[in-house]
């Protein structure tokens, strides 16, 4: 079987709920299943750290992870037009996979959610695209030939998935955000599931 990890930090939900379905369109790939991680939120020294195991919902990332994983993708809320931080400060600690080319020729993809239109959608896409390039990965988008793409007036692009969220994070994923988000799944899964032939 080839395992797709989605790999993701959501704040108030909407990137939680991309996260799922995009895992949906991994599934529905044959020979493909997505395996669901987040990341734990990042806190000053004065705070108290988070138990190791969450509450409820996906487990936190491990290393190991992304060494057992045929292709990842990543999900984060834009912050400035970046990646958060929980997920950066993640990715940062992944440099003895980079030194062993880990990850070098798995595809990977990325998806956001922002609470303004034009939040910064695009530039959190790209910028989680950069620690991919630089661990190798193969780098998946969505096609114009997705209707979708063409049409959407909230998220959604050539990058990766996107959402509109609203300042209140409460505009549920319309449907041709839905729609891309499984596709987006769709196509990392028929990439690694090609790749691992």
């Amino acid at each position: 079987m080839t395992e797709i990890l989605v790999l993701y930090y959501s704040a108030g939900g909407s990137v939680r709920d991309m996260a799922h379905l995009i895992a949906r369109g991994i599934n529905q790939v044959t020979g493909a299943s997505a395996r669901l991680r987040t990341v734990p939120p990042v806190a000053p020294r004065t705070q108290v750290t988070e138990p190791p195991v969450p509450d409820e919902g996906a487990p936190y990332v491990e290393l190991t992870d992304l060494e057992q994983c045929s292709g990842l993708v990543l999900g984060s809320p834009t912050r400035f037009g970046n990646m958060a931080a929980p997920l950066k400060y993640f990715l940062d600690t992944t440099g003895a996979l980079w030194a062993k080319g880990t990850l070098a020729g798995k595809p990977a993809a990325v998806f956001t959610s922002t609470a303004s239109l034009h939040g910064g959608q695009e530039t959190t896409l790209t910028s989680m695209m950069l620690p991919l390039l630089h661990h190798g990965m193969l780098i998946v988008g969505l096609p114009y030939t997705l209707p979708e793409v063409n049409h959407t007036a909230s998220g959604g692009g050539p990058y990766g998935a996107s959402h509109w969220a609203g300042t209140a994070d409460d505009k549920p994923l319309s449907d041709d955000e839905r729609t891309l988000c499984l596709a987006l799944g769709k196509r990392l899964a028929e990439a690694a599931v090609k790749l691992a032939v």
